[in-house]
């Protein structure tokens, strides 16, 4: 058994950051299921959204995360985490992060942060390291973790289930003891016992056929919650990010909200506007309007993709601003500053998670979550771009803030080594991939960016029969990776049909053709699950 005083699962902003902060405390195991910096994270594009300019306030990023929220957020949450962001993007740049600057007109060589502007923003606030902020935010957490001997980074290792007291059969309250993590370079189910377990895990992505998130999105964090009885809130609200670049070859390729931001505008594939029809905002509209509006002028036409276009700016000022879009859509073909983008939505942000307050804080005891997989009530019914690096960074610095002024000595519970079924059957492989396939496919027909309850009620039985299939095969075989990862996206899958059947209305990202409006009897009214 490896034993720890924290044990941190996923290592991407959320993890590394609280990782950093409570390794001054005792030893930190962080588990993650590729090698360090393979993330959602790492593939931010984007940026931080945080108040740094004398022409922002507080105030009217709250305002704006508000209203993004369509009257789901929880606003003591929401005014907490904007006020405290300043304060840990000063952190991150004391540690070594590079932020994008500018220089300040007529000021003789001086200069500023280069702050971009996200759709449903109603200032210029985003903080970003052109267009791989996600990158570098990686890179200077990565640098600042490898300096602390106290932490210890076990890679291509994977989280199977969380130890708890009630599953191991003692009474009173549940407390979380640790995880089974396999090994999965040598095949081996190992023990990790800790006083603290943080879920920093991402998101679930891979529950949809189209995606931006890396291949590691499977939503293991939620499942492996919802099986230790964890309450999970909100799932039925899944962003779709509008502009996913569409061509054959790329895979999970986003083009970041800040190419509108900078004035891209989305036509249809004859080149006509048509976002004026949806939104007063136009192509800056927030992105479960965008998303939606897409999805219906694509439906209305037939054509598989619409168009971004930003060929009205200078190629210089395109080239320098997106240099890693423009490299990439360059790679398959596309020149943008010459052509516009063919783009699709694609999920990309589960805005539901994990329950917990803003200290991370689960309903079992020593269990923590933090970032994408949490549920924190900052993003309510739809996130606002960039909001989600500063939840996590701002979270993070709770969860590990309260920490320390608790105890933190294990349990003395006797926990067993884990127990592996020992079939093995050369079908597997082809059972997994079918099933996987099949539960991306009915999530992206049934459960997507429009709904209604017929396909939620066939999605969930499809979904029913898999996860029965999945969980025999399951125990009477050797777990793999790929098994687990199916486990997993069948169990995100469940969750999010059932939280979207239970919301008899559309707001923000969950909009049902059968409940067109808001409910005012669902405003303020979490979906909350336990197993």
């Amino acid at each position: 058994m490896k034993q720890f005083d924290f044990l941190v699962l996923g290592s991407g902003i959320a993890g590394l950051s609280f990782a950093l902060k409570v390794a001054r405390h005792g030893r930190v195991a962080i588990v993650t299921k590729k090698d360090r910096a393979e993330s959602n994270t790492n593939y931010a594009q984007g940026g931080i959204a945080a108040v740094t300019s004398k022409e922002d306030s507080v105030e009217l990023h709250v305002r704006d995360t508000l209203e993004a929220g369509a009257g789901l957020c929880k606003e003591k949450v929401v005014r907490t985490i904007v006020a405290e962001g300043p304060a840990r993007i000063a952190e991150l740049i004391e540690l070594g992060m590079h932020f994008s600057e500018r220089e300040i007109p007529r000021s003789h060589g001086l200069r500023e942060l280069d702050l971009g502007k996200e759709g449903g923003h109603s200032k210029r606030r985003i903080l970003h390291a052109k267009d791989i902020t996600g990158r570098e935010v990686e890179r200077a957490l990565l640098a600042a973790v490898a300096a602390q001997p106290q932490i210890e980074i076990f890679e291509n290792h994977l989280g199977i289930d969380l130890i708890t007291s009630q599953k191991l059969g003692y009474v009173g309250d549940n407390c979380c003891l640790g995880a089974y993590v396999f090994d999965k370079r040598n095949g081996l189910v190992e023990t990790f016992a800790a006083p603290v377990t943080l879920l920093a895990t991402g998101g679930c992505g891979k529950v949809y056929l189209y995606t931006t998130n890396p291949d590691i999105a499977t939503g293991d964090g939620v499942a492996m919650a919802y099986r230790a009885g964890a309450a999970v809130a909100n799932m039925e609200f899944v962003q779709f990010h509008p502009t996913g670049l569409y061509h054959p070859k790329a895979k999970s390729f986003l083009i970041s909200e800040a190419v509108r931001g900078e004035g891209a505008v989305l036509k249809t594939v004859e080149g006509v506007e048509f976002m004026d029809k949806y939104h007063p905002l136009k192509s800056l509209a927030p992105r479960d309007v965008v998303a939606r509006a897409i999805d219906s002028e694509m439906k209305k036409s037939g054509a598989d993709f619409v168009l971004l276009d930003i060929t009205h700016k200078p190629s210089t000022f395109i080239i320098e601003r997106f240099p890693n879009i423009y490299q990439t859509c360059f790679h398959y073909g596309i020149d943008i500053s010459k052509e516009p983008i063919p783009v699709v939505p694609a999920a990309h942000y589960q805005c539901g998670g994990v329950l917990t307050n803003v200290d991370g804080e689960t309903e079992i005891a020593g269990l923590f979550a933090v970032g994408e997989v949490s549920c924190t009530g900052l993003h309510g019914a739809n996130r606002l771009a960039s909001n989600s690096l500063l939840e996590a960074l701002v979270c993070a610095h709770r969860a590990a803030q309260k920490i320390a002024f608790q105890d933190r000595k294990l349990p003395d519970f006797k926990i067993p080594p884990w127990h592996s079924g020992n079939a093995h059957n050369p079908d597997e492989l082809v059972v997994v991939s079918h099933n996987w396939d099949e539960i991306r496919r009915a999530m992206w027909d049934y459960v997507g960016i429009v709904r209604t309850n017929k396909r939620l009620q066939r999605a969930q039985k499809r979904i029913a029969n898999l996860l029965e299939e999945i969980q025999e095969y399951y125990w009477d075989f050797i777990v793999t990776n790929d098994l687990l990862e199916l486990r997993n996206i069948a169990t995100a899958a469940e969750i999010i049909v059932k939280s979207a059947l239970s919301r008899p209305e559309s707001r923000g990202l969950h909009y049902n053709l059968d409940y067109p409006e808001p409910n005012p009897d669902c405003a303020q009214r979490d979906t909350v699950l336990r197993k």
